[in-house]
């Protein structure tokens, strides 16, 4: 069903401002600071309370002197609370390449890398370099970081680094120190940013991403996002379906289990993985050693988590207990390669002999123009998001010792992670309920069978909330993100992009070998996209 009190609102931008927008010429050059939007005072604008916000003309400008000068950024303004629209207003940073072409041209094509927490105010330029030059002739690529994230009014709870560490295993030794953590980091987010917290919501972002589509003077807008970015597309389509154009939903985040439930089905697909790895690896014996039958090579890998914990353990200078190789080790057994590799690894440092080369950590993205962000921004906007998003969150912490002594014993490797207890226990209630999404709008999913963040079951979720969506499923696919990685599922998604045309029933392809084996990373700062060794902690 919609939601008539978001959707019924008059968002629409006059066909005059329309015309004139598209019209627009190049961009003139921006200084590193990003300037507020002017607001047009219409009469329409007086007559709606949210006017003063759908009219804005943002002053496009250069992002920064060293990118390129078809990047443009710029600052709008949006309500903080979209019940008083009257009130505090929040900063929105958005940015564009638009496309070359007129005649090619449908609109703009608005972007999320998932999170929460996630800055996607660079990603026109991400993936300026991936997508196909069909789709960059279609659309304007747009940017943005959502509320409370990067330049958007971001929010900080002054967490040290130790309080940023949340996943946290269950131990009778430690239940307490880790009850009293999650309740430190809500106490502290609620002293650093107060009542602001309930409006840090994916409901909030939905109606945010409607201001960008007025602003830009497009009736109805296309989307691609991935990970959470996926949930995000799926509420703005529940919330806005008259306005929902062209949506692609890469990776999928199950509506039907927001929030607790997504961590926990992390536990849930890694099983499955591990399962499968130990049957890879058992078969090629004589090049990994690590065990002749499944079974011998799942007790290696056990063994080394049993010796880590009676001694933590060296890997090139970082010692790893055996929860650190749990949880750390979660992601990469989705990858059957890298995880024999990253095994033997463990293998060698155990046994106190050179480990070699190993795997390498994927060099991170370094802060987008360096931007004065709260250094606990990523971990303080996450935790808003899933705490506001789902009021029902158990506030007995013996809720959750109970599911995690249950959930350790049925998925060992990280069952106990995934169902302790967070932060959202002692989060204050309030903001809007869970968002039911149930709807026929037209969309186009896309899912790797090996997805570690966002496993299989998880896309055929949001398949099944959205009955006017289609799934592409990459059979042997490994990795979190599918659009420009190379991947079978990529001509479907170009066609229905520049077409608008869905395969008329849900597909399978296959994914090549190599990738089966060993997966790939998208050239994007995704939050929780596989690193090697370590946990992917987003979505």
């Amino acid at each position: 069903m919609g939601f008539p009190s978001d959707d019924s609102r008059n968002h629409f931008v006059r066909s005059s401002r329309t015309a004139s927008l598209l019209a627009a010429g190049a961009a003139a050059v921006m200084v590193p600071v990003l300037l507020p939007a002017t607001a047009s005072a219409s009469p329409s604008a007086a007559a709606d309370p949210l006017g003063r916000y759908l009219t804005q003309k943002p002053a496009w400008h250069r992002c920064a002197p060293d990118t390129p000068a078809s990047f443009q950024c710029a600052t709008i303004k949006v309500p903080l609370d979209y019940g008083r629209p009257g009130g505090k207003k929040l900063d929105l940073a958005i940015s564009r390449i638009k496309t070359s072409t007129r005649t090619q041209h449908r609109g703009a094509l608005l972007l999320n890398p998932g999170g929460p927490g996630g800055s996607g105010l660079d990603m026109p330029l991400f993936l300026g370099g991936e997508l196909p030059k069909s789709v960059k002739n279609t659309y304007d690529l747009v940017g943005f970081d959502p509320r409370g994230v990067g330049e958007s009014s971001p929010v900080g709870c002054g967490l040290t680094d130790k309080e940023q560490n949340w996943e946290r295993p269950y131990r009778d030794e430690t239940f307490a120190r880790d009850v009293r953590w999650a309740r430190t980091v809500a106490e502290k987010c609620y002293a650093k940013e107060g009542d602001k917290l309930r409006h840090i919501s994916t409901r909030d972002t939905a109606r945010d991403m409607d201001v960008i589509r007025a602003v830009l003077g497009e009736k109805k807008i296309s989307y691609l996002g991935y990970s959470y970015g996926t949930y995000l597309g799926a509420v703005y389509t529940q919330m806005f379906p008259r306005r929902a154009d062209r949506f692609v939903l890469d990776s999928a985040v199950d509506p039907a289990r927001v929030w607790r439930g997504m961590i926990q089905v992390w536990a849930e697909g890694a099983e499955p993985a591990f399962a499968r790895w130990t049957e890879w690896t058992a078969k090629r014996n004589s090049t990994y050693r690590l065990g002749a039958t499944p079974e011998a090579v799942r007790k290696t890998f056990y063994d080394l988590v049993a010796q880590a914990d009676r001694k933590p353990i060296d890997v090139e200078g970082t010692r790893m207990t055996g929860d650190d190789i749990r949880a750390g080790s979660r992601p990469v057994f989705f990858s059957v390669r890298d995880a024999a590799e990253w095994v033997v690894t463990l293998k060698k440092a155990a046994a106190g002999t050179p480990a070699g080369r190993g795997l390498k950590t994927p060099t991170p993205v370094p802060p987008s123009f360096a931007r004065a962000t709260p250094e606990d921004n990523g971990d303080a906007a996450f935790w808003s998001v899933l705490c506001a998003d789902q009021r029902d969150w158990p506030r007995d912490p013996y809720q959750y010792l109970d599911d995690a002594v249950r959930d350790k014993k049925k998925y060992p490797l990280y069952g106990d992670f995934g169902s302790s207890i967070k932060p959202c226990a002692f989060w204050k209630t309030g903001g809007e309920r869970t968002t039911k999404v149930d709807n026929k709008v037209r969309a186009l999913i896309l899912q790797n069978e090996w997805d570690p963040q966002t496993p299989l079951t998880s896309g055929q979720g949001l398949r099944r909330a959205m009955k006017g969506a289609k799934m592409v499923t990459v059979a042997g696919g490994v990795g979190h993100g599918v659009y420009g990685n190379k991947s079978c599922a990529d001509k479907t998604a170009t066609t229905y992009l520049t077409t608008g045309k869905l395969p008329s029933k849900d597909i399978t392809c296959k994914a090549a070998p190599e990738a089966a084996e060993r997966g790939s990373l998208l050239p994007l700062p995704l939050p929780g996209s596989r690193g090697l060794p370590g946990p992917g902690s987003r979505f």
